[in-house]
């Protein structure tokens, strides 16, 4: 089973994007973080925020790419070529359109279902899409010509608990996932829903 060494959470940088739904990735990674007592920090080579961190006993390298969503790749691919990561080796986390609040998901490869940062990062890996993904479920505005207004909204109070009570629950399954046991990790996940 192939591990997981990179985690990676998308968002846009800057205090006025933290709270919005299009961070959501950023989210779990910034926990990630905390419960393993490490501090992200700004990595200039990495165009984002870094740490190393331990889990399970097993090197883990967490980055927020601090470029806006859409320029995410470079950040991507700077980290795995510097520590010799293949795509299927690295799990993104990002917010999901198609999934209502308080539920994720996991996946392997794949499109980027219009999502930017996926965009981004598929492009700047070459066209390899077969890294891992965590999808953070935030709903969907109901029409089209809303979306980019509604992901760089902020959830209300109930949204944004339903959405931390999905993340939980990655956190719950993160060491199946990292250790490549995805049908524990997806079974777990995919039957929560908050």
């Amino acid at each position: 089973m192939t591990r997981i060494k990179a985690l990676i959470g998308l968002a846009n940088p800057g205090e006025e994007y933290a709270a919005t739904r299009h961070n959501a990735g950023a989210w779990l990674i910034e926990e990630v973080a905390r419960q393993a007592g490490v501090s992200l920090r700004p990595e200039k080579k990495f165009l984002g925020l870094y740490a190393k961190a331990v889990i399970d006993g097993q090197d883990l390298h967490l980055l927020i790419p601090t470029t806006y969503m859409n320029r995410s790749g470079g950040a991507v691919a700077a980290l795995a070529k510097f520590y010799k990561i293949a795509p299927n080796e690295m799990l993104v986390a990002h917010d999901e359109l198609d999934l209502p609040p308080g539920t994720a998901r996991y996946k392997q490869g794949g499109g980027h279902g219009g999502h930017n940062g996926l965009r981004d990062i598929i492009s700047a890996l070459g066209n390899d899409k077969s890294f891992h993904r965590a999808r953070i479920g935030i709903g969907h505005p109901g029409h089209a010509g809303m979306v980019v207004n509604y992901v760089l909204g902020r959830p209300g109070k109930n949204e944004r608990d339903t959405i931390d009570q999905a993340l939980e629950e990655c956190l719950a399954t993160l060491p199946q996932a990292l250790a490549g046991d995805w049908a524990k990790a997806m079974n777990r996940l995919h039957s929560f829903s908050a």
